[in-house]
């Protein structure tokens, strides 16, 4: 009781609110609570910018390097769930093919190829249901195509990854975890173990191994970390960017007349809506942050959506503006030590697809007769994304 008369506008939030449209709720609380006790989160809720990146900066007072962290009971520890030196252990042998340079000169063939294939296939039609028809698979390709796994393809790397997730998602949510989700991680081990016997060149997996960093149990929980990544968050980067290019259409003519504003179109779709909507972390010590006195053991879960938001940062922070000189202040990648890893392969897909999809589908925009909007608590993108174009007429 305490706690609801200190906190009354986060002890008022409820789960609909923050998976339907969280943002007026976390204006309030950015306003009001900065850091807020929110029952429905059984923690603690940052929302205005400057805390955000204090508490992803301060790895030693807010850790994810906790037994209640979900992902880890399910693959064991890795670059996700570590701090200090065994985290930097654990992401060093992945960081190089990442890179900026190094993700242009491996990936831009791969994912322009499998962008415009994926494009052309529906391009027939004239209507499709864009997130499963190709945003979806492409980042699941693209992720398979990463890994370099030598017996399975695209299909199977998929399949492990939807159990796996609901597995993690079980545990989230207090129930048991589906034995799928350890069925599909022990495939996911035979195929990475299989691909490292094997060598290959083609893999990140193969590279990890022989670094004499990580033992191979360790390389395993790695690649399903890097699973979850690139496909979740990367197929919800390329839904928001498309869903925010059509709604505004003067903000589409920009990108028609000037292609190479689709970067700024991404990083702007970024701020207003990052596919991964929160980060949590755990308080080492009891610590004072925004007027709230967090306790050891607590859990501060960090809005990168009330984040990118702060109009203390962003002028007009609701408006969808290629023309804003800082969006790139964004921190849909979060921030600090376990800053995204994919963050250079996510962009380079999700400005591939965009220039594929403008560029063949003449008349791109929205069905008007199935509305959308972007869904979820911890992910957010829009459940289906219904999208029109002109078919010329055969003749």
């Amino acid at each position: 009781m305490v706690t609801a008369r200190r906190f009354p506008l986060g002890s008022a939030t409820t789960l609909t609110e923050l998976e339907d449209d969280p943002h007026p709720r976390l204006a309030l609380l950015r306003a009001h609570e900065p850091v807020s006790w929110v029952p429905v989160l059984g923690g603690w809720l940052v929302t205005r910018r400057d805390l955000a990146l204090r508490v992803m900066r301060d790895a030693a007072t807010f850790t994810v390097d906790d037994p209640r962290f979900s992902t880890a009971q399910v693959v064991g520890p890795s670059m996700l769930s570590l701090e200090g030196a065994e985290h930097k252990r654990h992401r060093a042998p992945f960081t190089d093919p990442f890179r900026t340079h190094d993700v242009h000169d491996r990936f831009t063939g791969f994912v322009e190829r499998e962008a415009a294939r994926l494009v052309e296939g529906i391009r027939p039609r004239g209507s499709a249901e864009l997130r499963r028809a190709v945003a979806g698979p492409l980042a699941v390709a693209v992720v398979a195509e990463s890994l370099g796994l030598v017996d399975a393809d695209a299909e199977a790397v998929l399949s492990w990854y939807d159990a796996i997730v609901g597995a993690v998602s079980d545990i989230t949510a207090g129930l048991p975890a589906n034995p799928d989700g350890a069925a599909a991680f022990d495939q996911l081990r035979g195929s990475v173990e299989a691909t490292v016997a094997a060598g290959t060149d083609a893999s990140v997996l193969v590279a990890a191994a022989e670094s004499a960093r990580l033992k191979l149990p360790e390389v395993v929980a790695n690649a399903a970390v890097l699973m979850f990544g690139g496909i979740e968050t990367t197929e919800g980067m390329i839904a928001n960017a498309v869903l925010h290019l059509l709604a505004h259409p003067g903000q589409l003519a920009l990108v028609h007349a000037d292609p190479g504003l689709v970067d700024a179109a991404i990083e702007e779709s970024l701020r207003l809506e990052p596919a991964a909507a929160v980060v949590d972390r755990y308080a080492t010590a009891d610590v004072t942050i925004g007027g709230a006195d967090v306790r050891r053991g607590d859990l501060v879960v960090v809005s990168l959506a009330g984040a990118n938001r702060d109009p203390e940062v962003f002028e007009d922070p609701d408006c969808f503006d290629l023309r804003r000189a800082n969006s790139r202040l964004q921190l849909a990648f979060a921030h600090g030590p376990h800053f995204c890893l994919g963050a250079h392969l996510a962009r380079l897909e999700t400005r591939v697809c965009l220039l594929a999809l403008l560029d063949r589908l003449p008349g791109l925009r929205l069905d008007p007769a199935s509305p959308t909007a972007p869904r979820g608590l911890v992910f957010r993108k829009p459940p289906a994304l219904h999208v029109r174009w002109d078919v010329p007429a055969q003749r």
